[in-house]
């Protein structure tokens, strides 16, 4: 830097970044920084902005990270395939080489969510997977054993043998705001306990992917190997777990997405119990409302699940729900996308009459519904 700064007096240059140095020092040992506080604490420079530091979260929270590596077993088409210009240099000059049976390797992360061995990460880490091994930050090292795993929340569930583990404490995503700082550690590309940090870009994002998920959506730095670990709040607290990326080059290119750890945390529950998630259904095919669309149907405002189709014989057609309905509520809670729509009656016990009210001929009224249990 001293360098590229040459119209600088050298001597000036030398004694500020000494008084730099001085100043970071200082900030260091101030109590903001303090090893004892669980949340980012604040630091307020020059210019009155607070910041924050992640000094003391990353030291009572960062020992319930763990990075998990998994073995699957992979066979020769694992190899090169036709249409690889690799696959064509060696059938034209030799014949295309028989690389045989080799095992794939995997990385990701997980965090520690009871002192037993109970470890949280994303089904897509442990997906297909012949070992799982667990690795703490003491060094010591796991074999661990899949509960359980959703793919359509990319939840899962692993066990290790341990007992007294670090933990980690679980937050409310409600409480979240847009802009508010946030913070994930994680093991991308294998650099074990790294800590990045971002803001709340969006809340309730939904992806095309037929996920359950409302996500939240951080411009905190993901790569490869980060999927499956913690994103905390300032308050110490994990608020999601970071899954998925959006990406052009198959790196981080500042969107990353993180499921809402009270829907992780149902999921969880359901596969330590029973190993399976269990989810209802009322077999409608759902659209989602645009401002057009809301005007044409006499609502001010589009919210709403708008029914494209209903299933034959189905619970919905059994209820009387027609195409061209808008359900605006399941049992009160008020549904303002489709994913709201499906996350309530996902969630609902298969067997269990919910109301629905539903918007037709430009009035509301309500019907019940008898919810069936969605086929895995």
């Amino acid at each position: 830097m001293l360098r590229r700064v040459a119209s600088f007096n050298r001597a000036l240059l030398f004694a500020s970044a000494f008084v730099l140095l001085a100043c970071t020092n200082d900030k260091s040992q101030s109590p903001a920084a303090g090893e004892g506080k669980p949340a980012a604490s604040a630091v307020t420079p020059s210019t009155g902005m607070a910041l924050p530091n992640f000094v003391g979260l990353v030291k009572q929270e960062g020992g319930a990270v763990v990075n998990i590596s998994v073995t699957r077993a992979a066979g020769a088409a694992e190899g090169l395939r036709e249409g690889d210009p690799l696959y064509e240099f060696f059938r034209r000059f030799g014949g295309v080489p028989d690389f045989g049976e080799a095992p794939a390797s995997g990385l990701g992360s997980g965090f520690v969510i009871s002192s037993d061995g109970y470890i949280l990460t994303n089904a897509h880490v442990v997906a297909d997977s012949d070992e799982v091994l667990v690795k703490m930050t003491n060094k010591r090292e796991y074999r661990a054993k899949v509960v359980g795993a959703d793919i359509y929340t990319d939840v899962a569930v692993l066990k290790i043998d341990a007992k007294d583990l670090p933990t980690v404490r679980i937050g409310d995503p409600d409480q979240l705001e847009q802009g508010e700082w946030v913070a994930a550690i994680g093991a991308p590309f294998g650099f074990e306990n790294s800590v990045t940090v971002g803001v709340v870009s969006a809340k309730g994002r939904l992806l095309p992917n037929g996920s359950y998920v409302p996500f939240i959506q951080t411009d905190v730095a993901v790569n490869p190997g980060n999927s499956g670990g913690p994103l905390f709040s300032t308050r110490g607290e994990v608020i999601g777990i970071n899954s998925q990326i959006y990406s052009q080059t198959g790196g981080y290119m500042g969107i990353a997405f993180a499921i809402p750890i009270n829907v992780a945390m149902e999921i969880a529950n359901q596969l330590r119990q029973s190993g399976k998630v269990v989810r209802g259904r009322i077999g409608v095919q759902l659209q989602e409302l645009t401002f057009e669309l809301a005007s044409s149907f006499g609502l001010n405002e589009p919210n709403g699940a708008l029914v494209a189709s209903v299933e034959r014989g189905g619970p919905a057609q059994a209820a009387g729900i027609q195409p061209g309905d808008i359900i605006l509520s399941v049992n009160d809670s008020p549904v303002e996308t489709t994913t709201d729509l499906a996350r309530l009656i996902g969630g609902t016990k298969p067997g269990t009459t919910v109301n629905l009210q539903v918007w037709r001929n430009r009035s509301a009224s309500k019907l019940k519904v008898k919810v069936d249990e969605l086929d895995s």
